[in-house]
Formats: C-alpha cells, structure tokens, sequence
C-alpha cells in the first residue's frame, strides 16, 4: 500500500507516462528546468562531499536515490555524473517507461515502484543522496513521507528537494498560467493548497530529524530562462542534513 502517494496524482501520471521523454509532451515544463535543478544538485553535492567539481563524473562511489522518480529526468543524470542510482516512484506506469529509456540509454538504474515508506524499512540508512524533485506537493502524509526520506540517508548524507511556493504569485505562474492557459503543466496535477512554503517545509525536516541548509529561488525569465535566484515566490529548491 502507498501510505504516502495521492492516488488521483498517480492515475494522471500514469496517463501521461508514455510521452515522459518528449521535451515537448505534457511533462515539457520539467524538461525546461531540469538543467537548473540539475547544476544545482551538482553543486550542493561537491560542496557537501568535497569532491572535484572539474571531474565529469564526480559522484563517483556515492550512491543517490530519486524519489518520485518519474521516467528518470533526474535518475539518469546522477548516473552519468557516476553515482550508484535507484528510482522510486508510486506509479508502476512510469517506472515501466524509466527502465526501458535507462536501458536504451546503457545506465543501470535500480528502478522501484512502491511506496517510500517501505522501502526506508527495507533499506534504512542506505544513500548518500536523496532527490525528491517536485514530489513534497503531491504527498497525502507529509510527515510520513520526510520521516522515510530522513530514514533512508546515511549519517552525513544530503537530501536536496525542491516545490513550490503556495502564494499567490505561484497560483497564478503555475495553476492559472502554466497549467490552464499555457498548458504547460496536465490538467489537474497540482493542488494549490497543497503547496507548502519555505518555512512550513523547514519545520517539518526539522521534525523529521532534518536540518535545512540552504534555500533558494527557482524562477524564469525571458533573458535567463529557468535559473536559480532569491525570490522562492513561486518555487524554491535547497538541501537538507540528518540531526
């Protein structure tokens, strides 16, 4: 059982999985950030562990895990910066279409469907790092679900999480323009009220057994396209530590 997954958002992903990969389909808007979210994991990282920012393959011998995987926008750069990579996601349907790129693509990706919360039992304190990209807005027991992620990192590990805002300035970026007039975002995938703001989220980790150390912007603008900044108005991405 997915104690943690809202099982409408899982129906609506499962729909749209078989275009996960086209830059253009209905998952678009992740593709125009992930390069973002992506120098930014990269960069916590070798801040976090130390490493050689020059090598391409700079996670080499540490071992992540994307939670909320998707069809692997984020699992399979990590692999190719040379982690050990494993996916969850709560849709079968998705993690279908991620495996099959992952071997069209040559990545040994260990991808799981199921539920976080069983798997932080199964396999307690076994990542370095832990991803949950856009995920923390579409989780029904969100305490639940960041007590898992806290469970899954080893002593010294990083969780790196990024979600929007919920103010008005991301209702109407996200919900009125991206999703029903841009069609940017499918058709019911978020829940405004579900949005959770910088701070609610920081007390939330905190009660998890997790200390947040950085936050910042994720935003776009005609000139820069999607980047990080200041303003968390409308979306916002930063790391974590175990307590």
């Amino acid at each position: 059982m997915n104690s943690t997954a809202v099982t409408q958002n899982v129906a609506l992903f499962a729909e749209l999985a078989r275009d996960w990969w086209d830059p253009d389909g209905s998952s678009k808007l992740l593709h125009r950030v992930n390069p973002a979210r992506l120098g930014y994991i990269r960069a916590a990282a070798v801040a976090h562990f130390h490493l050689d920012a020059k090598s391409r393959r700079v996670l080499t011998g540490l071992s992540a895990l994307d939670v909320g995987c998707g069809g692997g926008l984020v699992a399979e750069p990590l692999a190719r910066m040379g982690a050990t990579v494993s996916g969850i996601d709560a849709g079968e349907d998705v993690i279908a279409i991620a495996r099959e790129h992952a071997r069209l693509q040559g990545l040994a990706i260990d991808y799981r469907a199921g539920d976080v919360t069983a798997l932080a039992r199964a396999m307690p304190a076994s990542f370095d790092i832990v991803t949950c990209m856009e995920v923390v807005e579409h989780v029904a027991d969100v305490p639940a679900f960041l007590a898992a992620l806290r469970g899954l990192l080893k002593p010294g590990g990083l969780l790196l999480f990024s979600t929007p805002n919920r103010t008005p300035q991301s209702w109407a970026v996200l919900i009125a323009g991206a999703e029903r007039i841009a069609k940017l975002i499918p058709q019911g995938g978020h829940e405004w009220k579900q949005f959770i703001t910088p701070d609610e989220l920081t007390q939330k980790l905190a009660m998890a057994g997790l200390r947040v150390t950085d936050i910042q912007g994720l935003s776009w603008s005609p000139f820069k396209g999607f980047h990080i900044c200041d303003d968390t108005g409308i979306n916002y991405i930063g790391t974590a530590v175990p307590v």
